[in-house]
């Protein structure tokens, strides 16, 4: 980046933050500043009308929203909503100066369009999850990856499968028969993770 685009960005980086459960933003509001996450954790979410929700992705430290730059490059509303996991620390800029340095910096250009490759890809993989994967399965890779203890409701793992809450506590309860997991109030402990991976492995070979 050159010098004059790093002056730039530091005179007009504006540092924000958020408690966690804070909305950021919601379906259809305005978008005017472009943010880089310096600390925390937001979750991206698609609501339905059924009141059903979906995880899009989740941004951690390092990232910048791709749906963000998206609607600051098409002056659009958003499309998802955005909700603060935990407490917030992130750098934000306004739209003119982002579309300055998209347009002049080829470095910050990059970065938001690297941002926007990485996106795509796990975007692309949770739709091959959602049309074919059995929720067996994908239950199992999303426990793999958060054991040995979840820290959630069943409402909060339907919501991040994209299902229904009756559902995902039926499942638990068969995984917690079999012996996979044990079931405490608000959290999840996994009691066997090989088998569990060997579960979630089907999903990814039958897409092969």
């Amino acid at each position: 980046m050159t010098p004059a685009a790093q002056r730039l960005l530091r005179d007009n980086l504006q540092r924000a933050t958020a408690p966690a459960n804070h909305v950021l933003f919601d379906l259809d509001s305005p978008c005017s500043l472009f943010l880089l996450l310096y600390a925390g954790s937001i979750r991206v979410i698609k609501p339905a009308l059924s009141g059903r929700e979906i995880l899009l992705y989740r941004l951690e430290p390092g990232d910048s929203c791709v749906l963000t730059a998206s609607c600051l490059l098409g002056r659009s509303t958003y499309p998802a909503r955005g909700v603060v996991e935990t407490d917030l620390i992130a750098f934000a800029l306004a739209q003119p100066v982002f579309n300055h340095l998209l347009e002049s910096s080829t470095p910050f250009r990059a970065l938001v369009f690297n941002h926007f490759a990485d996106r795509i890809a796990d975007l692309m993989q949770l739709v091959e999850e959602v049309a074919f994967g059995p929720l067996d399965q994908r239950l199992a890779a999303y426990l793999v990856a958060r054991a040995p203890r979840l820290e959630a409701t069943h409402q909060q793992i339907a919501d991040e499968l994209g299902t229904v809450r009756e559902v995902v506590s039926r499942r638990l309860k068969q995984l917690e028969h079999a012996g996979f997991v044990r079931l405490e109030r608000g959290q999840v402990q996994v009691l066997d993770a090989v088998r569990l991976g060997r579960l979630a492995g089907a999903l990814r070979d039958s897409s092969h």
